[in-house]
């Protein structure tokens, strides 16, 4: 599949949360069993925090200014680009740089897919989502939650 734009390497991951440390993860659509957290790339002129409340929006539905509390974790990652993505980039990129932020929900709620990038959600306790995404950083952005955000204790 070719994209009219080309992806910039910088992208925002977004872990959804309770107080009770229930995770949000999306399964992929283009690759059955690939669960993760909200994530997606900057697009051109917009900040992390812009593409955070941009994605989260298209992703889930919920809205940052009005369901939940956005948190810049204020960490970023460098990983290698997964090879079937890479043609989504210029010539030559290999890495991304993610930039790390929470969205904290009072409660379970439901979520509105955007259903050509995930299929189906789940609301796991923060080990078993770590355990179930399939993106390195993503098990360790989950993993790292509750040691990088106060207002879950």
């Amino acid at each position: 599949m070719m994209y009219r734009h080309v992806k910039q390497p910088f992208s925002v991951l977004v872990i959804v949360y309770t107080p009770e440390r229930k995770v949000l993860l999306l399964e992929r659509s283009d690759f059955c069993g690939f669960w993760q957290s909200v994530t997606g790339s900057i697009e051109s002129g917009e900040s992390f925090t812009d593409t955070a409340v941009r994605e989260l929006h298209e992703e889930t539905g919920l809205n940052a200014s009005l369901d939940g509390v956005l948190t810049d974790l204020k960490h970023e990652v460098r990983y290698e680009i997964y090879p079937q993505w890479r043609h989504r980039y210029s010539p030559n990129t290999t890495h991304n740089i993610e930039h790390w932020f929470s969205f904290r929900v009072p409660q379970i709620c439901s979520i509105a897919l955007e259903r050509r990038e995930h299929n189906r959600y789940l609301w796991l306790p923060a080990i078993n989502a770590a355990e179930k995404a399939f993106s390195p950083s993503n098990r360790e952005a989950i993993l790292s939650l509750f040691e990088r955000v106060t207002d879950c204790d």
